[in-house]
């Protein structure tokens, strides 16, 4: 009497009738083949099953590639997508002091950034009653503060797009909400021949936001665009 078990006649006939659903299912496979490993004994050296792992473990780096790329495809569509938003909407006020409100309103809101700041160079002393007429937004510096903010002492001269992360704000950026800051943006701003730089900070209490591994081509956009409206207005 044999101590097989019997398959069912059912069973077999939905196998042979359809044999796809047991090799597209991955448990099963492997089932049927560590039952084959083991009905073959210790002794044997299974070739056909060590190249069939080595394949499925490819499979399962490509599967985690494929959806590494999907996944970075997606999120680089929604930044897009969110630059020319903010583009849209900061191109919208016919007037200098909307501009600058909407800035540091909507602008900032669908960048999903905490603050932002438009510093100009300047050679006055101070801030004069028509920057501090312009809200929160706009600063000046003396001449030369860009450049060594940027730098940080470095030598070399400053990308246009610079992200990090910081333990804490600047004061002479921020103001009074410099402590909450934890990364930021920063970028450089090209008036034209015969005006003094500005930089635009874009700051953010996540200090994960903003990190030099991150790609700048999107943000170097919307500093280009920003440099353009910028002379508008100086004009």
């Amino acid at each position: 009497m044999s101590s097989k078990p019997e398959m069912n006649d059912e069973l077999r006939e939905k196998i042979i009738a359809q044999p796809n659903f047991i090799l597209e299912d991955h448990n099963v496979m492997r089932a049927l083949i560590a039952a084959n490993e083991r009905s073959m004994g210790d002794n044997i050296v299974d070739l056909r099953g060590i190249a069939m792992k080595r394949l499925e473990t490819r499979l399962d780096r490509l599967e985690d590639t494929h959806r590494s790329v999907i996944a970075a495809a997606y999120e680089n569509l929604a930044g897009t997508n969110q630059v020319h938003r903010a583009i849209l909407r900061m191109l919208d006020p016919a007037d200098f002091e909307v501009f600058l409100r909407d800035l540091g309103g909507e602008v900032a809101e669908i960048l999903r950034v905490d603050r932002v700041k438009l510093v100009l160079e300047t050679v006055l002393d101070g801030e004069s009653s028509a920057v501090k007429k312009m809200g929160d937004v706009l600063s000046v510096a003396p001449p030369g503060f860009l450049s060594e903010y940027l730098s940080q002492g470095r030598a070399g001269q400053a990308r246009q797009v610079t992200l990090r992360q910081i333990h804490e704000g600047d004061a002479r950026i921020y103001g009074e909400h410099s402590q909450f800051v934890r990364s930021e943006a920063c970028l450089s701003l090209d008036f034209g021949k015969g005006r003094l730089p500005g930089m635009l900070a874009l700051g953010s209490e996540d200090p994960h936001q903003f990190s030099p591994q991150q790609g700048t081509d999107l943000l170097g956009f919307f500093a280009g665009v920003f440099e353009r409206a910028m002379r508008r207005w100086l004009s």
